[in-house]
């Protein structure tokens, strides 16, 4: 049985708000009056959020939230829940049996401007598993479409995920605050809005890893287990993680509306992004090209690190694509080990779709659809705008290849007076890597060992392949006139000596399975520093033994 508090009816609360204007008193009267209902009305489990006229919470949260007792951790401003409800649907998170912190981000949480001491584990995993509200926070479930391997879904959506709100720190930064794995949505289809422990934590392991590694994604503040049990291939325990982001908007949310014919929604939703993304630009004549740009640049930065690194995404499907350039919606992505031009570990990609080379096509293609997406609302004809929108594409599709380029010779310790036939020289080492099925990380790891003449590693065969490589890489990097101590130090301040190694995550998710985090806790410590030598953890550096080696990956839902 639910009591409405925002209803007419005699002895409503909007009739008593009338009589007393003040907050303090207003909060009394609503407290009384949810006490009095849990004691007189036998059954009576929850109440609706004063903030959300439609999201129920328990009554016993919001006696919690309005006598104070709900700690103002976060300064909250939530901007997309003042948009129209065509965006987004409001929902409260499920309810669980047994909320139990494993990781609180403490780094991260001070990046965002919390306030007051840190409250006990127990209260933690209870905010963060949705079970107590924090003064502020709206929960909704956002709406948007996406072309998932190429085929257009009209209507997706948060399944199993939910916006807490937006909080600003105090440099004014905006971030998002979303819960995934809380719960059922009117968007989760036939799904159960769960998440399993393992894709909680190999997301928290590898936003944070990315992050340190400096690529731009989402970030993990916490995850905690929820008691219940969630099926999928077998029964698993639940969990659900907190993740941070600049916005969680998608190519995939103005193709929501583009498929709708809805001009108005999509014209607010590009002026909603430009403000929250680039604001710089918003006073610009032709400001929606500039926008088309602007996320272009962005997603080229990101997928281009991500190449560098040989990462692979997995599922770039235009609703996996966030306009702020950041990584999102870590699923079966996975770091290489040996090295392979079309390597694919994601399990459901069967056709190569989102291999490692074809990300960068793959990048190109989202950013067409966003294209596409504009060109009704940029001011121009249709015609004049799709031309307008396809040059842009083409000088994209051109800057591709320099950042990319740019970022592989850095790699190699080139940096200076880059030259067009450079790009040969790594075409034939990333040849010679995968002819050699030799691990991508550690290769350039060791390479940097090799920049002094007669320099010695044992590392690589000296086949013919080599020996062409290595006189022209030597000529190349000697020939920027720096002395080899700075080349070296460069080249291992982009190479790094670890990453979330597929099989050690692997290793930590059995570990979890058993309820020992022991291995999780120590796994996220040494990638805080993936370009640093630690000698105590060669273990998390070292390439799997044939035995090790993950041959797929999974998404969790």
């Amino acid at each position: 049985m639910c009591a409405f508090l925002h209803g007419n009816a005699k002895g409503g609360i909007r009739g008593y708000f009338e009589l007393v204007p003040e907050v303090a008193l207003r909060k009394m009267i609503i407290i009384n009056l949810v006490k009095r209902m849990a004691r007189d009305q036998e059954g009576v489990e929850s109440v609706f959020h004063p903030a959300c006229p439609k999201v129920r919470v328990p009554a016993r949260q919001m006696i919690w939230i309005l006598t104070g007792k709900g700690k103002t951790m976060f300064r909250f401003d939530n901007t997309y829940a003042r948009l129209p409800e065509k965006f987004y649907a409001r929902v409260a998170p499920a309810r669980v049996s047994k909320p139990e912190l494993i990781k609180w981000n403490e780094e991260l949480a001070q990046q965002l401007g919390v306030q007051g001491e840190r409250p006990p584990d127990r209260e933690l995993a209870e905010i963060f598993t949705g079970q107590k509200l924090l003064p502020g926070s709206e929960p909704i479930a956002l709406a948007y479409a996406g072309h998932q391997f190429g085929q257009f879904v009209p209507q997706l959506g948060d399944g199993r995920a939910l916006l807490l709100g937006e909080v600003v720190n105090p440099s004014g930064r905006r971030y998002d605050l979303q819960l995934k794995g809380s719960g059922i949505t009117p968007f989760s289809r036939s799904g159960d809005g769960k998440a399993p422990l393992g894709p909680v934590l190999r997301e928290y392991i590898v936003s944070e890893a990315l992050h340190h590694l400096g690529v731009p994604t989402t970030r993990s503040l916490a995850a905690a287990m929820t008691g219940e049990v969630v099926h999928r291939e077998r029964a698993l325990p639940g969990a659900i993680l907190t993740r941070v982001a600049s916005s969680h908007i998608r190519v995939g949310t103005f193709e929501y509306f583009a498929a709708q014919q809805d001009v108005e929604n999509l014209k607010r939703l590009t002026e909603y992004s430009i403000q929250r993304h680039y604001p710089e630009i918003s006073r610009d004549p032709e400001a929606y090209l500039d926008f088309f740009r602007k996320v272009g640049n962005a997603q080229i930065e990101l997928v281009t690190s991500w190449m560098a690194l040989g990462f692979i995404h997995g599922v770039m499907n235009t609703d996996n694509m966030s306009i702020g350039g950041e990584t999102i919606d870590l699923g079966p992505c996975a770091f290489m080990d040996q090295f392979r031009f079309n390597q694919v570990f994601s399990y459901i990609d069967r056709m190569g779709r989102y291999s490692y080379s074809n990300q960068a096509q793959i990048a190109l293609w989202n950013l067409s659809r966003l294209g596409s997406c504009l060109v009704v609302v940029t001011g121009h004809d249709s015609g004049e705008a799709t031309d307008m929108l396809n040059k842009e594409l083409d000088s994209l599709g051109d800057l591709f290849e320099q950042r990319l380029a740019s970022k592989m010779l850095k790699k190699l310790g080139i940096s200076k007076d880059v030259h067009p036939e450079d790009k040969d020289l790594v075409r034939l080492w990333l040849s010679y890597l995968e002819k050699q099925g030799l691990d991508y990380t550690l290769s350039f790891r060791n390479l940097a060992n090799l920049v002094e003449k007669g320099g010695d590693s044992h590392f690589f065969e000296r086949n013919n392949t080599f020996r062409e490589f290595y006189q022209a890489w030597q000529k190349r990097v000697q020939s920027q006139g720096l002395d080899t101590g700075t080349i070296k130090e460069e080249m291992n301040r982009v190479n790094p000596a670890f990453i979330p190694r597929n099989h050690k995550v692997e290793q930590v998710i059995e570990a979890g399975l058993k309820g020992d985090f022991s291995l999780f806790h120590e796994m996220n410590e040494v990638l805080k520093k993936p370009y640093d030598e630690q000698e105590e953890h060669t273990s998390y550096k070292l390439a799997p033994r044939p035995e090790q080696v993950v041959q797929a990956t999974f998404c969790g839902t």
